[in-house]
């Protein structure tokens, strides 16, 4: 699998200069242009340095700018992307079905692309130091932090979270510095989210964010960021898209607890057998 050019953006942007996010809002707004251009004609357009651009290219991971080129051109053209935008009312069910999981698929691969593995490392680090875990997210991510919730009680540790904006809230405002808060959210500018994770930090809680867009208020304060990728399709929002890695990454987060508290994790699962059980008894 090749190099996604976007995805790198996407990943390294928080880190960027001004200068350098410049560069980078112009190549995700205008990926195609970028393949017609010089170093010297995108230097002159965005009024930069032909040595700042770049550096830009070596920031995300590319050995300069004409190698960032060939993998944006080939990224931005890729077969499979063409298959799964070309969903149409006259598709069968079977082609339907192949074109949403090669969506998905994509989704995984520019996910994992763009990981950050050693956020994932602080991260697994934050949870298993956390007395109590708290889930939040509103809309389609408060889904997400269900399912969150309903992995993380198999590992031993509290965990918590809540479909209601208001509960979440009240919950976020009893966290301390001893506590985790794991913020999901797609586009990471949600109000209701933004106001959580705020609370959150108040009260000195370590916070997690999953979201698309690192420019985003949950993708620039967390104290560690998880980025997804995912393409809008005619049928599928960006979205509804991105809900795929954002289950992948909270899996990834999963199994590094219960390998990390594999006794704690093991009493946990004993209990939880145990009642369930009694209840088909």
């Amino acid at each position: 699998m090749g190099q996604n050019c976007l995805g790198s953006i996407r990943s390294h942007y928080a880190r960027l200069s001004e200068k350098e996010k410049k560069i980078a809002d112009f190549i995700l707004e205008n990926p195609k242009e970028i393949i017609h251009s010089t170093i010297n004609e995108t230097a002159d357009r965005l009024g930069v340095a032909e040595a700042t651009v770049f550096r830009f290219c070596k920031r995300i991971d590319f050995k300069g700018y004409q190698a960032m080129k060939i993998a944006l051109a080939s990224e931005i053209m890729s077969p499979i992307q063409q298959i799964h935008e070309e969903i149409n009312e006259n598709d069968n069910e079977k082609a339907v079905a192949e074109k949403v999981f090669q969506s998905n698929i994509r989704t995984l691969e520019n996910t994992l692309q763009i990981l950050d593995f050693s956020s994932i490392e602080k991260a697994a680090r934050i949870l298993a130091g956390a007395n109590r875990v708290d889930f939040y997210g509103t809309g389609g991510s408060a889904i997400i932090a269900m399912d969150a919730y309903h992995k993380f009680i198999r590992t031993g540790i509290s965990a918590y979270a809540f479909i209601d904006s208001h509960f979440q809230l009240m919950s976020a405002s009893q966290l301390t510095n001893n506590d985790a808060a794991v913020i999901i959210s797609h586009s990471g500018t949600n109000k209701d989210t933004i106001k959580i994770m705020n609370t959150a930090r108040k009260n000195g809680a370590k916070t997690i964010g999953i979201t698309s867009f690192p420019k985003s208020p949950v993708g620039q304060n967390s104290d560690v960021a998880l980025f997804t990728s995912s393409e809008e399709t005619e049928y599928r929002s960006e979205a509804l898209a991105s809900r795929i890695g954002q289950l992948s990454l909270i899996d990834a987060l999963y199994v590094n607890m219960m390998i990390q508290n594999k006794e704690k994790a093991n009493l946990s699962l004993e209990k939880i057998r145990s009642a369930i059980s009694e209840t088909r008894v």
